[in-house]
């Protein structure tokens, strides 16, 4: 007896759903819906922090979280997409789009959860890449480690004092060591 497969799910019948936006968001990956884990207390306190971080380097850029991404037959929601302000979508009166982009962003920064596939992450970031992306940051906040991926050669992986790489024109020194203090609540 031969079980025939679930078929996929299409692109536009995936946005269409509205349950898509709920929280935590879902994603389209390879014909098939799936949701985020929901983020803890490590996973929002890096977020906040590296927008911030971003926000305020003298970059021209803007660092956007949770923000849907749809491009290359897929759906996604990095933790972080920063784009430099002149390809921040905006309305005909001026104000940012209340959609998602459809392109890659610049630069894509994915913070791992405990209960999140490293896999499945990084399969997104290499999607970005292949698509535009210039940077993609995995930061894994168990090893302390940010692995740090490039369209046009193979990943490093940066610990300690080890200095990020960020994207060109951008103010901002930041170091593993310096992004993982930020998890320390001081008294």
């Amino acid at each position: 007896m031969t079980i025939a497969p679930a078929p996929s799910l299409l692109l536009k019948d995936f946005l269409q759903c509205s349950s898509i936006e709920d929280s935590p968001a879902w994603e389209f990956v390879n014909g098939e819906a799936v949701q985020k884990p929901m983020p803890g207390g490590q996973h929002s306190r890096l977020q906040k922090r590296l927008v911030q971080a971003i926000e305020n380097a003298n970059g021209g850029l803007e660092a956007l979280p949770e923000l849907r991404c749809t491009f290359g037959d897929r759906s996604i929601v990095p933790d972080i997409a920063i784009l430099p302000l002149a390809r921040v979508p905006v309305s005909v009166s001026g104000e940012i789009v209340a959609t998602g982009i459809e392109f890659a962003p610049d630069w894509v920064i994915e913070i791992l959860s405990p209960q999140q596939q490293e896999t499945r992450v990084t399969r997104n970031l290499l999607h970005c890449l292949r698509h535009g992306s210039q940077l993609g940051w995995l930061v894994d906040p168990l090893t302390r480690i940010v692995f740090v991926f490039y369209p046009d050669r193979l990943p490093d992986e940066m610990l300690g004092t080890d200095p990020l790489p960020v994207l060109p024109g951008i103010d901002l020194a930041l170091t593993a060591e310096q992004v993982f203090g930020w998890l320390r609540v001081n008294p």
